[in-house]
């Protein structure tokens, strides 16, 4: 008994002992803090080499995940399950998250490479002074058609997909935003309208498209574009810019009524754990070498003025993905429209979408 008592003093001193020590032993590296960043971002819009470059000339591992919808990247960071460093909204998305308090402001000062970025593009009214965002791409909605197998349709106008000649031959980007969006402007509306009554004709017309559509899908576009599987498409510009590099035949243009005209930021989510990571990463993607080397890989327009000259002439002078100022003016930026109407609009688009079964 006493040798059994001796060892369970043993026992119990050594326990004392190991919890005191480790008051004094820093606890383990969380994920996403130190060596570790995590990024968040839409599908196909970084280079991956770009991300092994910086892991190497940083020291920092990232961890790399993507989202298809700004919706689904919003629910994610303000449930806050996964502390993002970095992630890329929209603009309108931007507007809903300074709203929701989840952004954390950018220090400028630790951005020196900022000064590539075209003044033109900067102090938008979703966020005044860049306070919250920097520019990473932009872009608008338009129409990707194949001329020769659509010959006699002017797709200058959205009218054009009503064509009955287009009968099953029309793909549209699964997005609410844009379906509703494309179908008010062929109307003379707002993307951004917020009436009803207007947004039940959107949702009408959209409906009488249905004999032509082929199906609204995802990323699928591009193989089923490539495959000529369609010849016309609903699809973002940079989508569209991407697509013809793997078929010729295609063409672009933003129909005449007008569009959206997009912007995609970087930001910093407030649950970052990494937040001098997450402005050398930005900084980084901001030098002008990296950032032609990205704007080549993605295929969307750059707002980085650097990037942007050391491009080829023909990219550069292409106005179906870089408009001139002028065309610019005639789009417009989404709007944040808040909770009830978003879920409107992804109401009425589910319903088109339903309509097509």
């Amino acid at each position: 008994m006493k040798r059994l008592l001796q060892l369970v003093g043993v026992s119990l001193l050594i326990a004392v002992l190991l919890l005191v020590s480790t008051r004094f032993i820093d606890p383990p590296p969380k994920a996403g803090k130190g060596n570790v960043l995590y990024v968040y971002n839409w599908g196909e819009y970084m280079d991956p080499d770009l991300l092994k470059k910086f892991e190497k000339e940083t020291g920092i591992r990232v961890i790399y995940e993507t989202f298809d919808s700004n919706e689904s990247m919003l629910a994610k960071i303000k449930n806050g399950g996964t502390h993002y460093d970095v992630a890329v909204p929209s603009e309108y998305a931007i507007q809903k998250m300074k709203k929701d308090n989840l952004l954390i402001p950018i220090d400028h000062q630790k951005l020196p490479n900022l000064k590539n970025i075209d003044p033109d593009f900067l102090d938008k009214d979703f966020d005044p002074g860049n306070e919250y965002s920097i520019p990473y791409f932009w872009g608008t909605v338009g129409i990707l058609f194949n001329p020769e197998t659509t010959k006699g349709i002017d797709f200058s106008s959205w009218e054009s997909l009503w064509d009955k000649r287009l009968k099953n031959n029309v793909l549209i980007v699964d997005g609410a935003r844009e379906g509703i969006g494309f179908a008010l402007n062929s109307m003379g509306e707002s993307l951004n309208e917020k009436d009803s009554a207007k947004l039940v004709k959107a949702e009408d017309k959209l409906k009488s498209l249905a004999p032509n559509v082929r199906g609204v899908v995802g990323d699928e576009i591009n193989t089923m574009m490539v495959q000529k599987e369609a010849d016309v498409a609903v699809v973002w510009s940079g989508m569209g810019a991407d697509i013809m590099t793997e078929n010729e035949n295609l063409d672009f243009v933003v129909p005449k009524e007008g569009s959206n005209l997009w912007f995609d930021n970087i930001v910093i989510p407030k649950t970052a754990q990494n937040v001098d990571g997450a402005h050398q990463f930005i900084n980084f993607l901001l030098d002008a070498k990296n950032g032609k080397q990205n704007t080549e890989w993605v295929g969307y327009a750059t707002p980085n003025k650097a990037s942007y000259q050391l491009l080829d002439k023909e990219t550069r002078e292409d106005e179906r993905f870089y408009p001139s100022p002028a065309v610019r003016q005639k789009l417009e930026v989404y709007e944040d429209l808040g909770p009830e109407k978003i879920a409107e609009y992804n109401e009425r688009f589910l319903r088109f979408k339903m309509s097509l079964k």
